[in-house]
């Protein structure tokens, strides 16, 4: 049994140890070992070239990285917590992922940028953000949100071999989720591709990320009371794989998706979109969110309140089910 945290380590440690061009960089992410340790002894067996300090300065990591990636190396880097990113919005949006359209293809930004991401923790303000949809509304970027250390292990190596840039999502609140990862095996999924973690017969319940064991929880109490409910966690932000969701909706007729971030203009609403074109004969309910509020994510005290939880959920279940 491994941490999802422990989990990330080793699939950074198998990603150096297989190709002398990956590095990975970011504000302690060296001596320390990350605010969450999850680049612990990196630093120690690989040697400062490979793993590297860096100033308090988000747009100098990811600017220095695309110079790195366009010379050949594959960076990966380290946002110590989702609320920093946004000084390095401007060279994610407007250098890295425009590179491989703006050259026909023919420059290639291999960056994976590791974000840990939304709320939990109880951190102070700036700690605890959700801003996939940025990045998922972006065109050149991949965005990816591992919910489970087997995913974390295998996708993050994933990430690092793709030529594409990746957002790669850490759920923070479930660093420390524990889960029995074979480090030997091969991956058992492509990384855009979404997986059944729970089947069911009388609702979808789609989520990424922290929210999958929510999800799972909430799928878990229906079953006491005698619904049966299908749980997709989706994997992948961007590109979405709709395929599987709409399967799985052809099947249960009702779909509710789950995300901890705003509601409004969210990635829900992308798939609520996608899902009601695609599925709109086999739907016997409208398709329902449960996400954040539309508010800048509030203080610690009040964000067990703010984020989706089970009763939440199942809340969304009843109404579904009743139409």
């Amino acid at each position: 049994m491994i941490t999802l945290a422990a989990a990330l380590n080793a699939g950074l440690r198998r990603a150096l140890e297989e190709d002398p061009k990956v590095v990975i960089m970011g504000e302690d992410v060296g001596k320390l070992g990350g605010v969450f340790r999850v680049t612990d002894a990196l630093q120690k067996d690989f040697g400062d070239n490979r793993v590297i300090d860096t100033p308090l300065a988000e747009s100098g990591i990811v600017g220095t990285a695309f110079g790195m990636a366009l010379r050949g190396l594959r960076p990966v880097c380290e946002i110590q917590f989702d609320g920093f990113v946004y000084p390095a919005f401007d060279q994610i949006v407007s250098q890295v992922a425009k590179i491989h359209y703006r050259t026909r293809g023919m420059v290639k930004a291999p960056i994976t940028i590791r974000l840990p991401y939304g709320g939990g923790i109880g951190a102070v303000e700036h700690h605890s953000e959700s801003p996939e949809a940025y990045f998922a509304h972006t065109a050149g970027l991949r965005v990816v949100a591992p919910s489970n250390p087997a995913d974390a292990y295998h996708m993050i190596q994933q990430a690092i071999e793709l030529d594409d840039p990746v957002v790669f999502l850490e759920p923070k609140r479930r660093y420390w989720d524990k889960a029995e990862v074979d480090l030997d095996a091969p991956a058992t999924l492509p990384l855009f591709q979404a997986r059944v973690a729970r089947t069911g017969s009388d609702a979808t319940i789609v989520a990424y990320g922290s929210m999958v064991p929510t999800a799972l929880r909430a799928a878990d109490i229906a079953a006491e009371e005698g619904h049966s409910l299908e749980v997709i966690d989706m994997r992948s932000v961007s590109p979405i794989d709709f395929d599987t969701i709409e399967e799985s909706v052809r099947k249960t007729g009702r779909l509710v998706i789950v995300h901890e971030a705003a509601g409004n203009l969210g990635v829900g609403a992308e798939i609520a979109a996608q899902i009601s074109e695609r599925c709109f004969y086999e739907l016997s309910a409208p398709v329902l969110r449960v996400t954040g509020f539309n508010i800048p994510f509030p203080p610690s005290k009040l964000e067990n309140h703010h984020l989706p939880d089970p009763d939440r959920i199942l809340y969304a279940v009843d109404r579904t089910l009743a139409a």
